[in-house]
């Protein structure tokens, strides 16, 4: 059964209080060293201030001494030291201007580098627990479409192909659909590719559907043995009201065996939109990213198969850059983020070649 644990996000933490009270928010290493060089150059400034009016007070002692002739000698000796001492100070102070100027932008450089690698990895981060949280629960789809191929009413229902036996396998589907509530309907296919039983036949009239065009039942017919499985891209499916599922198979075979010969297929129907849907609103993004933020799963193309915003699913792209990289992050000229991570598959489900994504604007 799924379940979708959208509490296990393993996000980063980028804001809030850390030891002391200080804000533990990336962008204070920015603007903490703005501070400090404000900071700096106001000092310097007043350093800059103090000296020049030192200069005109050593000047006008200068201009008094000599007025005095020679009883205001030594007082100009004093002048005149206190005169270098000025200079000397301004150009320590101009130096010293010069030199922390240099070191601050390479600071406020290095800071930013910085900030935009964790935003980025923190965006990585949030794509990568997306992504894998829809493949635990789509690894759970392979095992049910595999395990209830095997159950004693479906094989008997394509063995048999009486009413009888299709009517016992129907209450059977019946019976796991009430306990598995994230499908929409679990089919029973003979090997002409004909629908001779549904788990909900009086919500969906599937008797007889036709369904031998269809990839998940051609691939599961060419299955080797009852531990593999086929799955279809997320559609929407006509005859289950045009909902958009993900859909996975399995061959029915002799007996139930694993190498037993193929009679049938049995389709499973998962019910995505909702499932999806939770997992996608269930990104973690602090309350200062989460009206700028945009939580996606990507297939192989990048159509956009779930959204946050729910808008675009299944009928609009995003192209990711990924130049071949299984996961990173971006900026777009305009400032947007964008991280990424591909599918790492779970357990013996290696993924369809998905992305989870996450697109953050620029903050104000």
């Amino acid at each position: 059964m799924m379940g979708v644990d959208v509490g296990s996000s393993r996000s980063l933490p980028v804001g809030g209080t850390g030891e002391g009270g200080e804000n533990a928010n990336p962008e204070q290493i920015i603007a903490l060293t703005a501070d400090v060089r404000e900071m700096t150059e106001d000092k310097i400034a007043e350093i800059q201030a103090i000296t020049a009016r030192t200069r005109i007070l050593a000047l006008n002692a200068l201009i008094e001494s000599a007025r005095a002739g020679e009883s205001g000698r030594g007082f100009a000796v004093v002048a005149g030291e206190v005169k270098e001492v000025s200079r000397e100070i301004a150009e320590i102070a101009t130096d010293f201007q010069v030199q922390l100027s240099s070191r601050v932008e390479a600071l406020e450089r290095i800071g930013t580098r910085i900030v935009e690698q964790m935003r980025g990895q923190r965006l990585v981060d949030l794509a990568l627990n997306a992504v894998e949280l829809i493949d635990r629960n789509l690894y759970e789809r392979t095992c049910d479409a595999r395990w209830w191929a095997t159950d004693s009413a479906v094989v008997a229902c394509v063995t048999e192909a009486s009413p009888q036996a299709a009517r016992h396998a129907s209450q059977r589907l019946g019976v796991i659909l009430s306990a598995y509530t994230v499908y929409l309907d679990l089919w029973i296919c003979d090997l002409q590719g004909r629908v001779v039983a549904g788990g909900r036949p009086d919500q969906y009239r599937v008797h007889d559907l036709d369904v031998s065009g269809e990839s998940w039942f051609k691939d599961a017919l060419r299955t080797t043995s009852g531990d593999t499985y086929a799955v279809a891209d997320i559609a929407q499916n006509r005859a289950l009201g045009n909902r958009p599922v993900a859909t996975y198979a399995a061959a029915i075979r002799e007996g139930g065996e694993a190498r037993g010969k193929v009679l049938g297929v049995l389709g499973i129907h998962f019910d995505w939109e909702p499932q999806a849907r939770a997992i996608v609103k269930g990104v973690r993004f602090d309350p200062s990213e989460s009206g700028r933020s945009r939580a996606l799963l990507l297939d192989a193309a990048g159509r956009i198969l779930a959204a946050s915003d729910e808008c675009d699913v299944l009928s609009g792209r995003l192209d990711l850059m990924t130049n071949g990289a299984v996961s990173g992050h971006y900026q777009q000229p305009d400032g947007t983020v964008v991280g990424f991570h591909r599918t790492p598959g779970y357990e013996t489900y290696k993924g369809l070649g998905w992305y989870g994504c996450v697109v953050q604007r620029p903050g104000e």
